[in-house]
């Protein structure tokens, strides 16, 4: 038996070791090819470093491993092997703006195979994710950009109002996450696709959460496991989507729906440059891509507030009396406006600080398109590219004192150009910028103005995986300001 067990661990090691010789002298060659490579490691074979930099997100500290790393290689940029894949990480304001200025040029945005299985690029013709998302993004500015907003503040307001009563007065104590969560999907159902109902859309929600609960775990696509439940999960929100567009079709066609009602009309009824449509698949396909982006991060972000607003009292108390004057301001009974939201330009410093300390957008990965120099280095036609908001949200270079929670940081000019990148950058950065703005700022008014509150945990973990979650959803003990 111990023979047996000596010879198995000798054919591990004699694999480990010709991979390993097979990725070094791939590497090689492609520094041979392609000039001088960053510096860095590849870690092990296949997996590389993905491990580490993965555990240093579920351990709280998803700076750790680029930090380490920019300390000992470059502060520039690194090599390594992510996601089985060789891999640059670009850092700093320059790295930024190298890949947001050179997007459809020299990179172009990349995802694992594994989250193309759950958000399915385009079912119906030979389109490439990014082609279908340059496709995608010329029709959302026409719904997202602020002049097109400004008529949903209203519903915004009501949904709030909704929320707060039903979720969070009359009770002592109360877990934040799953409540961000639950009203930034709402908003999301409402304004997206025009569900309204709170069953409705919390039925809607569920297969949601096991759709988010794949995107994050080993893609082994076997009955039972996470990953293959999230793609599952993704089929069922698709066929309901599709149900719902068909009705909808039938709605626009009998004057029963509004052509500017939603995201869902607004597509269905906009030509690409050639006259065609977009096809219902891929319709369904867009909303549930624009359903998960609209809700996870605000929600991320909403709890991030409200966990620095309990631990600063100063800034929780201007954020207070800057809300206070403003439903002061208005009768009973009558909603928030766009120039309401205009006025609160302390709480959207808060907001913007908390996005600093705490984005819930980490990073997000490019794929070279072609040979490219940067810094001095040579990078070859396939890496994937890799920038981090922390090489500049935590460096002293960029934001003084960088621990330090100062809103006062985006008063004037803000922070300089590619340091603040918490919805990216260039022909990429987040079309749902100004409607995330919208979303957190109601939020805040309705939050303040109705409670202080206290943590219960003191000393709570947060777990960035992929975004900066409490590991205990973040419950507080609630004080109702009195009338």
């Amino acid at each position: 038996m111990e023979l047996f067990f000596l010879a198995l661990l000798l054919c591990i090691f004699v694999i480990l070791l010709v991979s390993l010789s097979f990725q070094l002298l791939y590497f090689n060659k492609s520094s041979v090819l392609a000039g001088t490579l960053p510096p860095g490691k590849t870690g092990w074979p296949v997996i590389g470093e993905t491990l580490e930099f993965l555990s240093t997100g579920w351990k709280g500290h998803p700076e750790k491993f680029i930090f380490d790393r920019m300390s000992k290689y470059s502060s520039s940029v690194f090599k390594t092997h992510l996601l089985m894949e060789k891999s640059a990480v670009f850092c700093g304001a320059t790295g930024n703006k190298f890949l947001f200025s050179n997007e459809n040029k020299l990179v172009q945005v990349w995802w694992p195979n594994s989250i193309k299985k759950i958000f399915p690029s385009n079912l119906t013709q030979n389109f490439s994710i990014n082609e279908q998302g340059i496709k995608i993004r010329r029709l959302l500015p026409n719904f997202l950009k602020p002049e097109a907003l400004q008529r949903y503040v209203g519903i915004m307001d009501k949904i709030a109002q909704r929320h707060f009563a039903t979720c969070w007065e009359n009770k002592g104590q109360v877990q934040v996450y799953p409540l961000a969560k639950s009203y930034t999907f709402w908003l999301a159902c409402r304004l997206f696709v025009s569900i309204e109902d709170p069953q409705h859309v919390a039925e809607f929600a569920k297969p949601f959460s096991v759709l988010a609960a794949g995107l994050i775990s080993i893609p082994i696509d076997l009955p039972g496991t996470a990953y293959n439940r999230s793609i599952k999960a993704s089929n069922l929100i698709r066929k309901e989507l599709l149900r719902i567009i068909k009705q909808r079709k039938i709605d626009l066609a009998e004057g029963k729906a509004s052509p500017t009602q939603d995201i869902l009309s607004h597509m269905l009824l906009t030509s690409d440059e050639s006259g065609k449509f977009i096809h219902d698949l891929e319709i369904a396909s867009n909303i549930l891509g624009l359903l998960v982006g609209g809700h996870d991060t605000a929600s991320s972000a909403c709890t991030s507030i409200v966990k620095f607003l309990a631990e600063l009292p100063q800034v929780y108390e201007a954020v207070y009396n800057e809300q206070m004057e403003i439903a002061k301001s208005k009768s009973a009974g009558e909603l928030l406006t766009w120039y309401d939201l205009r006025k609160m330009k302390y709480s959207w410093n808060v907001a913007c600080e908390v996005l600093r300390l705490a984005p819930p957008l980490q990073g997000a990965f490019r794929e070279a398109i072609s040979d490219l120099n940067f810094n001095g280095f040579s990078i070859p036609k396939g890496w994937k590219l890799y920038w981090s908001s922390n090489t500049t949200h935590r460096n002293p270079e960029c934001f003084p004192e960088p621990m330090k929670f100062d809103p006062s940081r985006f008063e004037g000019r803000g922070p300089a150009p590619y340091t603040f990148v918490p919805f990216g950058g260039g022909p990429r950065m987040c079309p749902g910028k100004e409607y995330a703005r919208l979303e957190i700022l109601v939020f805040m008014h309705h939050l303040v103005k109705r409670f202080k509150w206290q943590k219960i945990i003191p000393n709570e973990k947060i777990i960035v995986d992929p975004m900066p979650v409490p590991a205990n959803g973040f419950p507080v003990k609630l004080y109702p300001h009195q009338p």
